[in-house]
């Protein structure tokens, strides 16, 4: 009896169970590993998010597809994982037609509808039945006891009433699965996918101390949801770092939906009387997210008003997560559709902080990249200096926590206002390792290579002897770093034996105001 009830439980029609709403979310997001920073645009979104949804459902006894509505647009449905279900999960589904005007309409032909019209002569409203016999690209036509005739056309309200939405349409994204239950029961499971179509990045600004050695850092964490659905009261995280992915396991595009619906009308009169009535205009396009000066005055705003007063943000909290670093918001947030979310992520008050004017020298090539053959005090144009604000990530200078990349805006007091003295980049940072913020080039401060003897027969850099001339035309001692682009075996004589950074060689000088500083070095030859 049982195997017998097994078999028609198994053969019987699935029954379905629409699941709205999850009682909760979290919204784990991973950052674009190819995006430079600055570039965060809710055009094209190439990260992706963790979403993991908590969801309680009535099942019935025997088979029974349930419907999750209300999933991300861009998930990807073999990653989909849903736990808590008594006979597991047997198949899964991404339903991808999604409810428009267009795809009602066409889902909806040769049926029956209401069509809803207002009378010419009276004005008042009346209901009769009709059969949709063509659309949407054409617009709608509908049969009635009076004819056939194009819907939208007569200059008076009309619109069809549908008497049921068709099979297959949903009015939102809907990840289906199929199960199986031994006793209706009511269930909580867990739904855990990953979608597309999100990323984050860090805003950074800092404020210069009026000492000159100091600087206030203040930084945005911007959260950015590409999809048509929103996460509400969402427990939300981003991460930082490189995450190893499949790309061959992207999601599967949704069939392709009915085109609009345009309505091309004839007038009661011949063609030749009066022209067609053009296709609507395209709405304009949504506005663009805020631009990243946009989003730094904001910073700034906000920065002044944590400087003034206890902090009152929502801060995200930091974690270690294996290799990776992990930003928690403490409260949850709603991650809306089609928009940028911007929490605070940190606030530092007076980390010291060194000016770097920075070089490369590259004996042998030009300022175009091609190799320089000059003899006897040829010399290359100057070149300005790269600004670096140099800090130390320890807690004892003020930091010592991960600094994720991301763009900085700098400004410093003039009077009785702040200025922007730069802007630039901020690099992947651990804990204990240099934070080096280039914020811009510096016209004061030049460099000029001089081959005094250079230009040697064969590939790659000759041997030679170089002078390297920089100049400061600050009224204020500048501090200088010029690195060497030559690996410190191509070096002759004393100059093997510089400091090196970053297994290059580097030269380190002071160089006072109004002022020039020399270095002389010779290269050997490096095939």
């Amino acid at each position: 009896m049982l195997a017998l009830l097994s078999v028609l439980l198994l053969g019987a029609a699935p029954a379905v169970v629409t699941s709205a709403e999850p009682e909760a979310v979290s919204v784990t997001v991973y950052r674009d590993p190819h995006r430079r920073a600055g570039a965060l645009s809710l055009d094209g979104l190439n990260g992706s998010a963790l979403v993991t949804e908590t969801r309680t459902v009535d099942l019935p006894a025997g088979p029974a597809e349930i419907r999750f509505e209300g999933v991300a647009d861009g998930i990807i449905p073999v990653s989909a994982i849903v736990t808590g279900l008594p006979g597991g999960t047997v198949e899964k589904n991404r339903d991808a037609r999604l409810l428009s005007a267009a795809a009602l309409a066409d889902g909806s032909l040769g049926r029956r509808l209401t069509l809803r019209r207002t009378d010419r002569a009276t004005g008042r409203v009346r209901e009769e039945a009709a059969r949709l016999v063509a659309g949407p690209a054409g617009g709608l036509i509908v049969q009635t006891a009076e004819g056939v005739l194009a819907l939208g056309c007569s200059g008076l309200t009309e619109a069809p009433v549908y008497g049921a939405v068709p099979d297959g349409l949903s009015a939102r994204p809907t990840l289906s699965v199929t199960t199986t239950s031994r006793v209706a029961t009511r269930v909580t499971v867990q739904l855990s996918y990953l979608a597309d179509d999100f990323d984050w990045e860090a805003t950074y600004s800092g404020r210069i101390g009026a000492d000159g050695r100091t600087i206030d850092l203040f930084a945005w964490l911007t959260l950015a949801n590409g999809n048509g659905v929103s996460f509400r009261a969402a427990q939300t995280m981003a991460v930082a770092g490189e995450l190893a992915r499949d790309e061959n396991a992207t999601r599967t595009p949704p069939p392709a939906a009915p085109g609009a619906i345009r309505l091309r009308c004839w007038p009661r009169k011949t063609t030749s009387d009066i022209a067609e009535t053009g296709v609507p205009p395209i709405p304009p396009a949504p506005s663009a997210p805020p631009a990243m000066g946009e989003i730094m005055v904001t910073a700034q705003r906000r920065q002044e008003m944590v400087q003034d007063a206890p902090m009152a943000v929502l801060m995200a909290e930091q974690e270690s997560l294996g290799d990776l670093k992990l930003y928690r918001i403490p409260e949850p947030v709603t991650v809306a559709a089609q928009s940028l979310k911007q929490v605070a992520l940190l606030t530092r008050r007076g980390v010291p902080f060194a000016t770097i004017y920075s070089f490369l020298i590259q004996p042998g090539m030009g300022r175009g990249g091609g190799e320089g053959r000059g003899r006897g005090g040829a010399q290359e144009a100057g070149s300005p200096a790269r600004i670096v604000l140099r800090l130390q990530n320890r807690e004892k200078d003020g930091l010592g926590l991960p600094l994720p990349s991301g763009r900085i805006a700098v400004m410093a007091p003039r009077g009785d206002r702040d200025l922007r003295v730069g802007e630039g980049d901020v690099d992947d940072t651990a804990v204990g390792q240099e934070a080096n913020l280039s914020i811009g080039e510096s016209a004061q401060v030049q460099g000029r290579l001089v081959a005094l003897d250079a230009g040697g027969a064969g590939a790659g850099i000759g041997a030679g002897r170089w002078r390297y001339v920089v100049s400061n035309a600050n009224p204020f001692a500048v501090s200088v770093e010029a690195v060497i682009g030559v690996r410190p075996d191509g070096l002759r004589g004393a100059a093997r034996r510089m400091a090196t950074r970053n297994g290059l060689p580097v030269w380190t000088v002071r160089v006072p105001a109004n002022s020039e500083r020399t270095l002389a070095f010779e290269t050997a030859q490096v095939q």
